[in-house]
């Protein structure tokens, strides 16, 4: 399998605009993010709409594409930064044993041996889509469980097949919770399909785009991580990872 990773990195952000340059300790998030998940892979490009971010990926020697500005989620700015990237031809011969990796491009701390394992579950025949969860602990409240904004994910141990995604409180059938870790990663025949499917119910009510690659049929397998994440969706989060490098970095 070849794999590729895309940084999908939009400006405009509700509760955080400008986030993917935001500064942890004199580097920016989007930097940091590409240079954790060039430990891990070859070829890393970053996505984005906006011409700050494209000077600032620049600047720093790494690859980056413009893509548009009126794309529904990262998915689909991936698929449009592969298409860039790539020619017709060498699509066609190498599609179906092609990975693309989703990275988020708020996470600046996110461990190679996170993308690694995503990378091995490509290692089982028939996997059309992977992605990461992460057990719920005792360290985690009652309110980490109910929150809205982590969704959690069910999924069966024995085949590593996930069943049902939500941002309510699901569990696996020995009664474990996990949540889910929004790093994707696809065949590239299969991205190109999923970007196509129209949107269903559950997701547009659950604000989860999984849940339509699951109700199309596409199998989507789980790696687990222990490794915590630091997602900055806000201000508030920035400073929480500032903090973390401080004593982590």
């Amino acid at each position: 399998m070849k794999f590729i990773g895309i940084i999908p990195a939009r400006y405009g952000s509700t509760r955080f605009p400008g986030k993917p340059l935001a500064d942890i300790c004199g580097k920016k998030v989007i930097r940091r993010v590409y240079e954790q998940a060039s430990k891990a892979l070859d070829t890393v490009v970053v996505a984005t709409d906006d011409e700050r971010i494209y000077d600032a990926v620049e600047a720093f020697g790494g690859k980056v594409v413009m893509t548009r500005a009126d794309h529904k989620c990262g998915t689909d700015r991936c698929l449009e930064a592969y298409e860039e990237i790539t020619t017709p031809s060498w699509r066609e011969q190498n599609n179906t044993d092609t990975v693309i990796i989703n990275i988020q491009g708020d996470e600046p701390f996110i461990q190679p041996e996170q993308i690694e394992t995503l990378m091995a579950c490509f290692d089982r025949e028939g996997t059309d889509i992977a992605t990461l969860v992460r057990p719920f602990t005792a360290q985690d409240s009652q309110a980490d469980l109910e929150n809205v904004n982590t969704p959690k994910v069910e999924w069966d141990k024995a085949t590593g097949e996930a069943k049902n995604f939500s941002r309510k409180v699901i569990a696996c059938a020995d009664g474990t919770h996990y949540r889910h870790i929004g790093i994707y990663a696809y065949r590239a025949d299969v991205l190109t399909r999923i970007t196509k499917l129209a949107q269903s119910p559950r997701e547009i009510e659950e604000r989860l785009e999984q849940l339509r690659w699951l109700e199309n049929g596409y199998t989507i397998r789980v790696g687990v991580t222990d490794t915590p994440t630091i997602g900055i969706d806000t201000p508030e989060d920035l400073q929480k990872a500032i903090e973390w490098y401080k004593y982590n970095g």
